[in-house]
């Protein structure tokens, strides 16, 4: 469903921006024409723009998080403008479905990574991922969270079919990942697994997810949209819900330049290994190479053997 609605966007703003040349250059008009063909087609980067220089600042003024610079901003405003595009304009539209999940008898004595997205996204979101996985011979299921504007609690039935899966094919409990809104859709299905989850997968990472909210959410209708709102009743049981034990489990990458996740410290979770990569914007985020490094030492680390048969 949300490639079908991302494929609607990108084509109307296709048709908007040439009838707008056209009906510009049939007058003679051809700088109007130009100017106003390539602002409609990057509506995207001048949003992002009111984010990173407005938004951003403000929000985290008062945050423990160090604040950035605004050289560093201006980085981050241009790799998330380059990233939407490739991501909101190209995967996740037109090619969610590229890279199947990689669970072949080749994948028995392989940890298996669990790759879940954020809101309104899909699975095209892992596109880079999934063939760097596939080189390193590491095994994985990424997931489509529907329907897309559900409550988090409604994806933990997708989670879980994934950690089934992942775990039958590798015989091992699998590392699960998750961006954004990803990141609490995993804790809303640890809850549901109650004691179980501890067993099911090895550990959890989160990248850039709204652990206490964001302010970004707060006019938010969607009904997961609004949970991610800062001191939301659901994210409160939530936390109540969780003990030491669990949360030493995630790792939570999080970052100062996130044009989503406001204020940035809002990513962290307290008693899980909090780790902040400084510039780094929200969807960007995703591809850092020290979340793709983490993935790799953990799925690599021989904390749990094999099941067997």
């Amino acid at each position: 469903m949300i490639a079908r609605l991302q494929r609607t966007t990108v084509f109307l703003l296709l048709f908007t921006a040439a009838l707008w040349f056209v009906a510009r250059a049939w007058q003679g008009q051809w700088l109007a024409a130009g100017v106003g063909a390539l602002l409609l087609l990057n509506l995207q980067p001048l949003v992002l723009a009111f984010e990173f220089f407005v938004l951003l600042p403000w929000i985290n003024r008062r945050d423990p998080t160090p604040r950035p610079g605004w050289r560093q901003l201006a980085r981050a405003w241009w790799r998330e403008s380059l990233t939407a595009h490739a991501v909101f304009g190209w995967h996740q539209p037109f090619h969610a479905s590229r890279h199947a999940d990689s669970l072949g008898a080749e994948a028995h004595g392989r940890r298996a990574v669990v790759l879940v997205h954020g809101f309104f996204c899909n699975r095209g979101v892992w596109n880079r991922w999934m063939p760097a996985l596939r080189r390193h011979g590491v095994p994985y299921v990424a997931v489509n969270l529907e329907p897309p504007f559900a409550g988090i609690d409604h994806y933990a039935s997708v989670i879980d079919q994934a950690v089934e899966r992942a775990a039958a094919a590798s015989g091992m409990p699998p590392l699960i990942v998750g961006h954004s809104m990803g990141g609490l859709a995993i804790r809303a299905w640890w809850r549901a697994q109650g004691a179980r989850a501890a067993s099911r997968v090895t550990q959890a990472i989160t990248i850039g997810s709204p652990h206490h909210g964001t302010f970004t959410a707060r006019f938010a209708k969607a009904d997961n949209a609004r949970q991610m709102a800062q001191a939301s009743d659901w994210l409160t049981a939530l936390a109540a819900s969780e003990g030491p034990e669990q949360r030493a489990r995630f790792t939570c990458f999080y970052s100062h330049c996130d044009n989503i996740v406001m204020p940035a410290s809002t990513a962290a979770l307290p008693g899980a290994d909090n780790r902040h990569l400084p510039g780094e914007p929200h969807v960007a985020l995703v591809f850092a190479p020290e979340v793709f490094d983490e993935v790799l030492r953990r799925v690599r680390a021989p904390e749990l053997t094999p099941r067997s048969g």
